[in-house]
């Protein structure tokens, strides 16, 4: 079953469930993804702090994962 990242997602549950996202995090200029703050983060949170529309990385995340499962 595929995992759907939302808004509301904590982007420390997201690097936990799936750890190969954390590239896509850096690109945005999130570079502390061990810190305790970033990682009790909400990706909407995330992305307002680093002025990225939230609903175009949340595609460009959700279409990683889902490409990552597919190729399982």
């Amino acid at each position: 079953m595929a995992i759907q990242i939302q808004k509301n997602t904590i982007i420390g549950d997201i690097l936990d469930i799936a750890p190969q996202t954390a590239p896509l995090f850096l690109s945005i200029g999130m570079h502390c993804l061990g810190c305790p703050s970033s990682r009790g983060e909400t990706v909407e949170e995330a992305c307002m702090v680093h002025g990225i529309d939230v609903d175009a990385f949340l595609e460009q995340v959700n279409k990683f994962i889902a490409a990552g499962e597919a190729a399982n």
